[in-house]
């Protein structure tokens, strides 16, 4: 599954959603381990409120490219719709639990492996992968030990959050990927309002077969995800998405390890969430090492890009 091989130059605009995005996600973590509500309700009803603002709009403007994707050849763009929403599911069933097992910096920073995780994929699906990917590979695995290896000590349900947190990082890569590829041709709302209302049925079928709690939280909690729809969801991952049109999946997620400094200060400050100094050693070798996955490996791909490029799709209007 390549990604599209050439994308319109970034303008003022992009750059201004991904630097919201990036401020709008930073408080996720937070906002997750300060509401008293069960993980699962709490990534169901973020999902759900976002699509409950989205739909109107999306229903009202984009009838006809709705349509569009259920017959013929646009069936396979809504394919990519619906993957990218069961992979979005996989994300928030993993991470938002994690996000209330073990410290905010620790998940927040063990879900950017996202990177990491793309690179793997990558490879898998055949693709050479430059040495300089593979050493960052080695950091970031080895950072991820360390930052993790200090929770062994502080208990079970720690390193719990710790490989949920990871887990949570290789579905995010995915979500990412098709995400990418949908958005190629399908516009932001129809891309968002599919995506969020199949991750919502998910972890709708996930909370009923559990039996998590949906209801009876008190108002600070209703506030705590009211802001999450608002920032994290709306303001952050519809953002990304946004992006995704003029920047690549692979650039997008390494903007997305600026969270992991942004959510470590504001648990910090907010919760008193104080990192551990070992913890704060591991997250910056894997924030390194997954920069050098993304910077060296992108750097490697130019070199080795065509002189000749594709003629840029039709651009979207939003």
């Amino acid at each position: 599954m390549p990604p599209p091989s050439h994308r319109p130059t970034p303008d003022l605009l992009t750059t201004g959603a991904v630097g919201l995005a990036v401020v709008a996600v930073s408080s996720s973590a937070p906002l997750i381990a300060y509401a008293a509500a069960p993980a699962l309700a709490i990534a169901f009803w973020r999902n759900l409120l976002a699509v409950a603002v989205l739909s109107p709009v999306s229903l009202a403007r984009r009838r006809a490219e709705f349509r569009r994707l259920t017959v013929g050849a646009g069936r396979r763009e809504g394919l990519f719709c619906v993957l990218s929403g069961v992979a979005l599911a996989g994300h928030f069933a993993t991470w938002v639990p994690s996000a209330q097992l073990t410290s905010v910096a620790t998940s927040t920073a063990l879900v950017a492996t996202q990177p990491v995780w793309q690179g793997l994929i990558a490879r898998a699906q055949g693709r050479r992968l430059p040495l300089v990917v593979w050493i960052g590979i080695a950091v970031a695995v080895g950072g991820a030990a360390v930052a993790t290896g200090t929770d062994v000590g502080v208990s079970a349900r720690a390193v719990l959050g710790d490989v949920l947190a990871l887990t949570g990082g290789l579905f995010a890569a995915v979500y990412t990927a098709f995400g990418e590829r949908a958005r190629a041709s399908i516009s932001t709302t129809t891309y968002t309002t599919i995506c969020y209302g199949i991750c919502a049925l998910i972890l709708l079928v996930i909370c009923l077969i559990g039996g998590v709690r949906l209801t009876g939280f008190d108002g600070r909690t209703w506030l705590a995800i009211l802001a999450l729809v608002a920032g994290a969801q709306l303001l952050g991952h519809s953002m990304f998405n946004y992006a995704l049109r003029k920047i690549s999946a692979t650039t997008v997620s390494v903007l997305i390890l600026l969270e992991a400094p942004g959510a470590a200060l504001l648990g910090w400050a907010w919760l008193g969430q104080v990192p551990r100094p070992y913890a704060l050693l591991g997250m910056a070798l894997l924030l390194l090492g997954v920069a050098v996955v993304v910077l060296g490996g992108g750097r490697a791909a130019r070199r080795a890009a065509p002189t000749t490029l594709p003629t840029d799709p039709t651009p979207l209007d939003d």
